[in-house]
């Protein structure tokens, strides 16, 4: 309750944040798979509304955290002030509105501009660290022609059954 003639208390954790379409959510589970965090978060603020997409690392700096990117401000406040608290995966979130704008939102409204580093790597024509990994039953944007796979090497063909592996068999 406040005074009379002063405004009421802030949410808990929204203090000089300005209100956003993305969610900052802490004290999460780190012990959980980080497709099956993203999947659980999911599903429970998709009940606020239109969650656009779901950040979750498992990074020693980033761990037991998660940006959540709803399509509305009115969604985020809404799931917000009723997850504050919540119990998920046996620990109380901590929900605070996020900071910067989330790079999905840039992008649907055109603001988006690489980072510095980035863009020297574009520049240069460098690569990310993490080659790109197709789908399975799908190719990759150029089959067979670039330099990674030589550098990852070939898979084997298995080879039946080896003199060594009857060896260990017959020893019990």
């Amino acid at each position: 309750m406040s005074a009379p003639g002063t405004t009421p208390a802030a949410p808990r954790g929204s203090i000089g944040i300005p209100a956003s379409q993305t969610l900052y959510v802490t004290n999460l589970n780190d012990k959980i798979n980080k497709q099956d965090l993203r999947m659980a978060l999911y599903t429970l603020f998709t009940t606020y509304g239109t969650v656009l997409d779901v950040v979750a690392l498992k990074t020693m700096k980033m761990r037991g955290q998660a940006h959540i990117v709803f399509r509305d401000l009115n969604s985020a406040g809404a799931a917000m002030r009723a997850l504050q608290g919540f119990n998920f995966m046996g620990k109380e979130m901590k929900i605070q509105y996020a900071k910067s704008k989330s790079d999905v939102l840039a992008r649907l409204d055109g603001t988006y501009t690489l980072s510095t580093s980035a863009a020297a790597k574009a520049a240069t024509g460098a690569t990310s660290s993490t080659p790109f990994v197709p789908l399975p039953g799908q190719g990759g944007p150029t089959a067979g022609s670039s330099s990674t796979d030589a550098a990852q090497g070939l898979k084997r063909p298995r080879e039946e059954e080896s003199d060594e592996e009857a060896e260990m068999e017959t020893e019990d």
